[in-house]
This record gives C-alpha cells, sequence and structure tokens, in this order.
C-alpha cells in the first residue's frame, strides 16, 4: 500500500508541475524531451541476432549493408552456423576476392574444407591464412587439428606448441562469436586430450596438463605407458595428483 500511494503521490507532483497555471488557463512544461536513441546499423542488428543464435535472420540483416569483406564473411559464418556449407563456402569465397590478404576468411575456408573431411585442402587454406597472419593462436590451432585429423601426430604436436606459446588460453576459448571460426570437431577426443596434455605438460602449465591427462584417460586413451616415457611428462611423475590419475579406470564418457 504504502508503495502505491508514493506512486501517484509521484505522479500527482509531476503533473501539478508540469502544468503551471496562468491566468489565461495551463502552459505546457518547458521541459525538452529526451533525445531518440540513434537507429542500429544493419551490421549491429546482424551481430546481435548472431548473439542470439538467429543465423538466418542475421544473414538476411547482413544483407541490408553495402557489401564488404567483413559483411561477406560474417553472412559465410551465419550459415556456417546453420551447417550450409556451400553458401558458406561461396560468402568466404566472395570475403577473400573482396579482400585477398582477408586471413579470417581464408581460416573459415579452411573450416569448410575440414567440415567436408578434405583436411588436405583444409591445411592448404591454414597455411595459407598464416602466412597473411603468422601471429595467430587460433589459426595454428586449426592447423593442428586438421594435421591430427589426419593423423599426422607430430605435426598437429608442433603447431599447438605455436598456438600455446602465442595465446596461453587459446585451448580454453569457449565463445562462438567473431569473425574467425575455431574448429572443436574431433573424432580420436581421448587422443586429442593426450596430446593437449603433452602440449600443456611441455609449456609448464601443470594444472591443464593434468586436466587433459585425467579427461584422455577417462576417455579410453590406452596407451597410459606414454605418460611415464614422453620426456614432456618426466618433470610431473613426482606429483601425486599425477601418480593418482595413472591409477584411473578408462571409461568412456
Amino acid at each position: 500500500m504504502r508503495l502505491l500511494l508514493f506512486t501517484l503521490s509521484s505522479c500527482l507532483a509531476a503533473v501539478s508541475f508540469a502544468q503551471i497555471p496562468e491566468t489565461n488557463g495551463l502552459r505546457p512544461s518547458s521541459v525538452e524531451p529526451a533525445n531518440p536513441r540513434p537507429a542500429l546499423t544493419p551490421e549491429t542488428r546482424g551481430d546481435i541476432f548472431m548473439a542470439r543464435k538467429m543465423f538466418r535472420e542475421a544473414a538476411d540483416v547482413y544483407r541490408e549493408s553495402p557489401e564488404s569483406h567483413i559483411l561477406a564473411n560474417k553472412i559465410g559464418i551465419a550459415y556456417h552456423q546453420m551447417m550450409a556449407l556451400p553458401q558458406a563456402k561461396k560468402q568466404y569465397e566472395r570475403a577473400v576476392k573482396l579482400k585477398p590478404d582477408y586471413s579470417e576468411a581464408i581460416n573459415n575456408l579452411g573450416t569448410v574444407f575440414y567440415a567436408q573431411k578434405n583436411y588436405r585442402k583444409a591445411i592448404s587454406q591454414y597455411r595459407r591464412a598464416l602466412k597473411v597472419n603468422p601471429n595467430s593462436a587460433s589459426i595454428y590451432s586449426n592447423l593442428g587439428t586438421a594435421y591430427f585429423a589426419r593423423k599426422k601426430y607430430d605435426n598437429a604436436f608442433e603447431a599447438y606448441q605455436k598456438a600455446l606459446s602465442i595465446d596461453p588460453e587459446v585451448f580454453e576459448h569457449r565463445s562462438t562469436q567473431g569473425v574467425l571460426l575455431q574448429e572443436r570437431s574431433i573424432t580420436e577426443r581421448a587422443k586429442f586430450h593426450y596430446y593437449l596434455a603433452k602440449t600443456y605438460a611441455k609449456s609448464g602449465d601443470t594444472e591443464r596438463a593434468l586436466m587433459y591427462m585425467r579427461k584422455a584417460l577417462e576417455e579410453g586413451f590406452k596407451e597410459r605407458g606414454k605418460f611415464l616415457e614422453d620426456p614432456e611428462f618426466a618433470g610431473l611423475q613426482a606429483n601425486p595428483e599425477f601418480q593418482a590419475i595413472l591409477k584411473l579406470e578408462a571409461r568412456v564418457l
């Protein structure tokens, strides 16, 4: 009741203030209306749709802006999220045509080939993107994953080390927003986590090395002797948690 009375009193006070009596009646308040918010650009509206996972709407709205390499790439990502790979590929190619050194779109072309299991072409695109942008941890991560898919594990390990040296958080990113796609689709997850554990162990990140070691064993990694044989794990062998993890029974999550 108190809240209601306060609200009504406030409203009445506001009306009294807005209508100032004069001899000939009431005059309107001199308070100026608030400035209206500027209209959102089509690109901003498209970005909002992407954040809401409304990919079809995003693609349509992006097209309302003048053509550019950035918007072509964003339209490609919208199609990619809908798994419309031919349309995504066409847009990425359009982006590269508009700006030949646009590494983000070149990388994204690689992710289309990866999704189509054409790992050789994916690797070619990732390497091409790295020539333009040699300091991209995400592209190195994608390159490693494509090598991993081709069972070129030494090449994958090398690419992962490079990615981690550029960005220590590269394998922990979870956001799907942005203009560059980072591949997360892995078939041999147990072995993939073993290589991540090895990569983190070599970089000196004990906590994450142990975390991915645990994941590898829980997901069925059978070559647990490698944790004792590989030199990257030598500094962890006296760690009690390392010893406890080695005793885990393999299970599929």
